[in-house]
C-alpha cells in the first residue's frame, strides 16, 4: 500500500536503516589459495618408506662426493707434482707390474708341474702295472692270450723221451715263446723235465702222451723254428711219433704257477 502522507505541521520521519544478518559464529573462515598450499605442505607427512629412501639417497650422494674429492685431489697432486715425483711413480707402478707378471708366470710354472707330476705318476703307474703283468707271463703267474701255435705229439709206441721233449722247448724259447704249457703243466725258466715210467714227469708233474704243447707267440716263427732240417719235428717222426702243429690267433695258456720267493737270490736295488 502507498505510504501516507503526513499530517500538517508533523516532521517527517527518516526511514530506518536495515540491519545486515550477523554472521553466525560456527561458520569457518574462507582460506586464501596461498594458506591452503601453506597447510598442505607443513607440516610434512613423511612415511616410513619415503624416509628409507631419503636416507639411501643421502649416503650415495655423500659417496658420489667422496670419491670425486678424492679423485680430485689425486688429480690435483699428480698435476702438482714435479718431474722426477712423476718418474718415481712410473717406476714403482712397472715394478709392481712386473712382481705381479713374475707371480702370475710363477703360479703358472707351478699348475704346469702339479700336471706333468701327476701325468708322469699315471704313467709310471701304468708302467709298473704293464711291467708287474708281463712278468707275471713269465714267471706263469698269470694267464696270457695271444696268437701262436699248438704242436701234438703223438706217441703210440712209446719212444718219447724227456730230453726229446726239453729240446722242444728250448728251441719254442728261442723262437720267441713268451708263454708255453704242456698238458696243463706251465713251463716257465726253472722247469726241469724227468723220466717218468711210460710218461714224462715235468716240474714234479707225470704227463702221458699224447704230449700237446700250447705256445704264444709269432706262428711264423715258432712253426719253422720247429721244422729246421734236422731240429725238432724230424726227431720226433725218427723215434715213430707224430707231430702236427696248427697255427691259430688265439692261443689261451692259463695254467698257473705260484709265485715262489728265492732262498738266496735278492734285489741288488737300493
Amino acid at each position: 500500500m502507498p505510504a501516507a502522507a503526513p499530517a500538517a505541521g508533523e516532521t517527517p520521519k527518516e526511514p530506518e536503516p536495515e540491519q545486515a544478518p550477523e554472521p553466525e559464529p560456527d561458520a569457518e573462515p574462507r582460506l586464501t589459495g596461498r594458506q591452503r598450499l601453506v597447510q598442505g605442505l607443513w607440516p610434512p607427512r613423511v612415511t616410513r618408506a619415503q624416509l628409507i629412501v631419503a636416507v639411501l639417497l643421502f649416503g650415495l650422494g655423500f659417496g658420489l662426493a667422496v670419491q670425486v674429492a678424492s679423485n680430485s685431489d689425486s688429480d690435483s697432486a699428480l698435476r702438482g707434482a714435479r718431474q722426477e715425483d712423476l718418474v718415481r711413480i712410473l717406476d714403482e707402478l712397472d715394478d709392481r707390474t712386473q712382481r705381479l707378471e713374475d707371480e702370475k708366470q710363477g703360479l703358472e710354472k707351478q699348475r704346469d708341474e702339479l700336471e706333468n707330476s701327476s701325468d708322469q705318476a699315471e704313467e709310471a703307474r701304468k708302467q709298473t702295472i704293464e711291467k708287474e703283468r708281463q712278468l707275471g707271463i713269465l714267471a706263469g703267474t698269470v694267464a696270457a692270450q695271444g696268437p701262436g701255435i699248438t704242436m701234438t705229439i703223438e706217441d703210440t709206441k712209446g719212444t718219447v723221451e724227456a730230453d726229446m721233449l726239453l729240446d722242444a722247448i728250448q728251441e719254442l724259447r728261442a723262437a720267441g715263446a713268451e708263454a708255453i704249457e704242456v698238458n696243463g703243466v706251465r713251463v716257465v725258466a726253472g722247469t726241469y723235465l724227468t723220466d717218468s715210467g711210460k710218461g714224462v714227469g715235468v716240474d714234479g708233474n707225470k704227463i702221458n702222451a699224447p704230449y700237446r704243447f700250447k705256445v704264444i707267440g709269432k706262428s711264423q716263427d715258432l712253426e719253422p723254428a720247429l721244422n729246421i732240417p734236422g731240429g725238432v719235428v724230424q726227431t720226433l717222426e725218427k723215434e715213430q711219433a707224430t707231430v702236427t702243429i696248427e697255427r691259430s690267433t688265439d692261443i689261451v695258456v692259463d695254467a698257473l704257477r705260484a709265485a715262489k720267493r728265492p732262498d738266496y737270490a735278492r734285489s741288488s736295488s737300493q
